[in-house]
């Protein structure tokens, strides 16, 4: 797992990927299960962490003048998600090779590859701001009646049925950049802190996995989006566990879907 030189990694062709069977998201979620329980302080502990970024992320969004933003800054914690997750994969990494987790820290994951990692991480950020460019542009667009308050938006927007045509819209678009973004990132950061590779090389590689499987990528798609919506639906506080669970078990997705060294 020791880096090479961005020379080398620059020149190693992409690996090749796995197939996978159709049910293999479901045991993917049990070894991420199985790594939760293994190691439940470090786990719970980074997911309380997530849980509290995003308060105070999203509060002072929703009790200000931009509170029409905060839905779609949740479901954009799904573009995110990858990143935020990278200390998840390097505990997931240590339990593996059965060393302790005394010293598993992200920066420790990030250290490893943080140039490539940094490119990744540019990916993902320039997918979800076009993502809020492109919602506050069709909102500006398409939304004609004066801005309700924060506690009224989601049942005048989206409740109400008067605004269907702009939720189709947005639901369309919001569907595009993720299915973009998870192509790019299904298995990217795990193997960008796992191997010498460049972002590109993890990036095509990601893709090549989600083209290959495409049945069990879309169930695993479908598993995450449930799982972190049932997070997010809860106040956020579901997101305690959700993202270590979720963390942890990309880390084994990686593991099935791109060949070993």
């Amino acid at each position: 797992m020791q880096p090479s030189s961005s020379s080398e990694s620059a020149v190693r062709p992409p690996p090749g990927v796995n197939r996978v069977a159709l049910a293999q998201p479901l045991l993917w979620l049990r070894a991420g299960w199985r790594d939760l329980r293994a190691a439940p302080g470090y786990s719970l502990r980074y997911g309380a962490g997530i849980v509290l970024i995003s308060l105070a992320i999203t509060v002072p969004l929703a009790l200000g003048r931009f509170a029409f933003l905060v839905p779609f800054l949740l479901a954009a914690f799904y573009l995110v998600a990858p990143l935020l997750a990278i200390g998840l994969y390097q505990m997931s990494a240590h339990l593996e090779a059965g060393e302790s987790l005394e010293r598993c820290q992200a920066l420790e994951a990030f250290r490893r590859n943080q140039g490539q990692l940094g490119i990744a991480t540019g990916f993902l950020l320039m997918i979800l701001q076009l993502w809020i460019l492109a919602t506050v542009f069709l909102f500006i667009m398409l939304f004609t009646d004066p801005l309700p308050s924060w506690e009224r938006f989601v049942a005048v927007v989206f409740l109400s049925g008067d605004h269907l045509g702009l939720v189709a819209v947005l639901v369309g678009v919001g569907a595009v950049f993720a299915a973009a973004a998870f192509c790019i990132a299904a298995v990217t950061v795990p193997m960008l802190i796992d191997r010498p590779v460049d972002a590109f090389t993890a990036a095509r590689t990601s893709f090549a996995a989600v083209r290959v499987n495409w049945a069990p990528m879309l169930l695993w798609a479908g598993l995450i989006v449930v799982i972190v919506g049932l997070g997010l639906a809860s106040l956020l506080l579901g997101l305690f566990v959700a993202v270590p669970l979720l963390g942890h078990a990309t880390w084994h997705a990686y593991r099935d879907l791109v060949p070993r060294d």
